[in-house]
């Protein structure tokens, strides 16, 4: 099989870390390219958070945050791992920053 398959980034919380993994693998059986995150800040990879608490905005946070946006940009879309419909701040922006460059949003769970 040949062809365009469509580019979608993942977004929301790295808590959902199973969930993340879970969704990557349907999607990529379903014939998508998926990109995904990272680090999983809020699921064990501390550097993120540079030895700072989970609530700080370190540079590496912040690039990571810049970095999805480079991502969505390469995307023909966005999937929102919005486990027990929880969305937190950064993925609301990235959701917005989606829908503001024309970029399709789907969502784990309605």
């Amino acid at each position: 099989m040949t062809g365009k398959y469509p580019v979608i980034t993942l977004c929301g919380s790295t808590r959902f870390k199973d969930a993340f993994m879970e969704t990557q693998k349907r999607l990529t059986l379903e014939g998508n390219i998926v990109i995904s995150v990272g680090l999983f800040g809020h699921s064990g990879d501390s550097e993120v958070w540079e030895q700072m608490d989970e609530g700080t905005l370190t540079k590496t946070k912040e690039m990571l945050d810049d970095m999805h946006k480079r991502k969505i940009d390469m995307s023909d879309g966005i999937f929102v791992i919005n486990v027990g419909g929880y969305i937190g701040e950064s993925t609301k922006s990235e959701i917005t920053y989606a829908l503001a460059h024309g970029k399709s949003v789907r969502y784990l769970e309605s």
